[in-house]
């Protein structure tokens, strides 16, 4: 039975929501599946992945092919480089602390590459809601500007007319 590491669409329309699934190639889409791996949302920003990297890589080191985007999935989370790095304790090129250290090491960059596009994309979001304060601000006070002449000749006649009263 040929399996593959897919997604199967879940969410309403227009708002996609995932599942990572190990399923029958030959079950429909969003059919029945073997193994839920995971979830994927790319509604949010950046996209919301939770992947149980355990199952998927016991899933690929039994032959199941994952799809393009399931795929960069898996690499994105590192399930594809734990799977090259158990391969490397089977054939004796390393032993199963140094994999873990560099799997370790690789998801500490890892978040901290995914923290700093948060952070940047936080202060970006911050500086435009700055920017359009000052802009309203600017707006505001031209307006205000713009109507003090009216109420200053308004003044200037209300003044005139009781002199003239006089």
């Amino acid at each position: 039975m040929p399996v593959k590491i897919r997604l199967q669409r879940h969410g309403k329309k227009g708002k996609p929501f995932y599942w990572i699934v190990a399923a029958d190639a030959r079950a429909k889409r969003d059919g029945r599946y073997l193994d839920k791996l995971g979830i994927y949302n790319p509604n949010t920003n950046p996209a919301t992945i939770e992947l149980n990297v355990d199952g998927a890589v016991k899933w690929l080191e039994n032959g199941a092919q994952p799809t393009d985007t399931a795929r960069a999935i898996l690499s994105y989370k590192g399930a594809l480089l734990k799977k090259h790095l158990a391969g490397g304790v089977k054939k004796g090129a390393l032993t199963e602390e140094q994999a873990e250290a560099k799997f370790n090491a690789w998801l500490e960059e890892k978040a901290a590459k995914i923290q700093a596009k948060a952070d940047g994309l936080s202060k970006a979001s911050a500086d435009a809601k700055a920017k359009a304060l000052e802009a309203e601000k600017a707006v505001n006070e031209a307006r205000v500007a713009a109507a003090a002449p009216e109420v200053e000749e308004e003044v200037a006649e209300d003044t005139s007319a009781s002199n003239e009263e006089e």
